[in-house]
């Protein structure tokens, strides 16, 4: 049974593991659209690996190519002639420059005191809550049980994380903001780190150095730290990390902007100051306690996720299987259950990750925001696979897919900002690519609405009907609100060319 306008959920619906991850792949997403992290987990050290959606290499490019016509009328000739392979190797006469690629923003770096070496392993859990998109690791050393707390704010945007410890003063640890990009950290007054950066002007070949090339978006991160009023201190340490000494908790606040200004706009004339709209985004906070910030998350996030509830068990008695019973459905670690289910069929199993799915999107992608790219807003690298890059051949339609069978219709809005910035460099393509009429993205595109073919095996680098598959999201947008005047007069001249 699935219920399209529910408030509330049988099961628990909590990914939990029995240990910090190993692989990037193993890390607890969370994010609101925009600002995304990566929470590993770890006991003496903790990584979270930061992302802000609009981090690309690159600059707009012009996606025509004056002499493509009459490369494409010698394909055509080659291909009526029967000299296919002739036909082939002439194609690449038609390839643009190869797609930008998404960056990622840096990370938060956390160093406890060497007694967290020692803690008790049976005592730890790392979870992810899909009711309320918080990430929660816990362990004991000794008599005092540390916990720590993450989500991704959308409607403050910023990411927060509260660490605690159940003994009064147990809580000492440094913490550090850097990057793999080119950038300058440092402490500011007592309880900041500030970290200023670019990304590179251009795509970066691998092995290549990220800092040769001065001219890309410019960003800036700022994490702020604020320790319990009656214990505990803050204070510099090295010029570029902080050091929390015998408080009961800290809260970590990390806000992040760009001077990214839209597809069509240099990052050279930009006039954004990111530094600025960063320290902005905390004052804006401010006043705000832990409590506040969270309640604000909560009431944000689960007015979308708590419209759909699945039910393929009865119950939560009814999951009593060999792997989860009655007592342990909420701790036994998600991988186990993954691996046992051939043997084993769990149905709440189902029900997670059929809500796991609309998490995600919820996370990646909010009105405002940029489309959820091949890795969400997830990323840790300069050379991600395949670029983390917007594959129209079918990875950014299955971004989508469930945003109207989900009721998530919101989080599509993203997407279709993006199809009026591909027309319009699209119609340039091609009128001058292929003399013709309309708009034409390819395969594989950018935060600068790339448009033409990549470079590649010709038989997808060439593939021309990436527009045309799109449309069909704004067709289906249609189909399920029945909103003639607001949505289907205004994106009309996207079906009409």
């Amino acid at each position: 049974m699935m219920n399209a306008e529910s408030t509330s959920t049988t099961n628990p619906l909590k990914i939990t593991f029995n240990g910090p991850a190993k692989h990037f792949t193993d890390a607890i997403p969370i994010g609101n659209g925009r600002l995304g992290a990566m929470v590993w987990g770890g006991v003496p050290s903790e990584t979270l690996k930061l992302n802000e959606d609009t981090l690309w290499t690159g600059v707009p490019g012009d996606y025509t190519n004056p002499d493509a016509p009459k490369a494409l009328s010698d394909v055509r000739s080659l291909v009526d002639s029967g000299q296919y392979a002739e036909a082939t190797a002439a194609s690449v006469k038609l390839f643009g420059h190869p797609a930008d690629v998404y960056q990622l923003l840096g990370d938060i770096e956390l160093e406890f005191d060497d007694s967290h070496l020692k803690y008790a392993e049976e005592t730890y859990r790392r979870e992810l809550d899909l009711n309320t998109a918080t990430a929660r690791v816990k362990y004991s050393v000794g008599n005092v049980e540390f916990t720590r707390e993450h989500f991704s704010s959308n409607p403050d945007q910023v990411i927060v994380t509260k660490i605690s410890g159940s003994e009064s003063g147990s809580l000492s640890f440094n913490v550090s903001l850097d990057s793999l990009l080119d950038n300058h950290s440092y402490v500011n007054g007592n309880n900041q780190i500030i970290m200023e950066g670019r990304c590179p002007g251009k795509r970066i070949p691998p092995k290549a150095n990220a800092n040769d090339d001065p001219k890309g978006i410019q960003f800036s991160a700022i994490l702020e730290i604020k320790i319990s009023d009656d214990r505990g201190t803050i204070s510099a340490l090295e010029d570029k990390k902080l050091k929390v000494e015998g408080s009961d908790w800290a809260v970590l606040l990390l806000v992040a902007s760009s001077s990214f200004d839209g597809p069509f706009i240099n990052p050279s004339d930009s006039k954004k100051d990111p530094t600025s709209e960063s320290m902005s985004a905390l004052q804006s906070i401010r006043n705000l306690s832990y409590s506040d910030l969270y309640t604000r998350h909560l009431d944000d996030y689960q007015k979308l996720f708590h419209r759909v509830s699945i039910q393929l068990s009865r119950s939560p008695k009814d999951i009593v299987t060999d792997t989860c019973s009655e007592e342990n459905i909420d701790t036994v670690p998600s991988a186990e259950r993954v691996k046992s289910f051939q043997t084993d069929e769990d149905p709440s199993l189902v029900e997670l990750l059929f809500q796991f799915g609309r998490y995600l999107l919820i996370s990646s992608s909010r009105p405002g925001t940029q489309v959820a790219n091949l890795q969400g807003i997830w990323n840790e690298d300069l050379s991600p696979t395949w670029d983390s890059a917007p594959h129209v051949n079918i990875n950014l339609e299955m971004n989508y897919w469930q945003s109207l069978p989900c009721n998530l219709s919101e989080c599509q809005e993203p997407l279709f900002d993006f199809l009026t910035y591909l027309s319009i460099n699209g119609s340039k393509t091609a009128q001058v690519n292929y003399l013709a009429s309309g708009w034409v993205i390819h395969h594989k595109t950018d935060i600068w609405a790339k448009s033409s073919a990549d470079r590649g095996k010709v038989v997808w680098a060439l593939w021309p009907m990436g527009g045309a598959w799109l449309c069909t999201h704004l067709w289906e947008h249609y189909n399920y609100t029945m909103d003639r005047v607001r949505f289907l007069f205004s994106i009309s001249c996207l079906f009409l060319g």
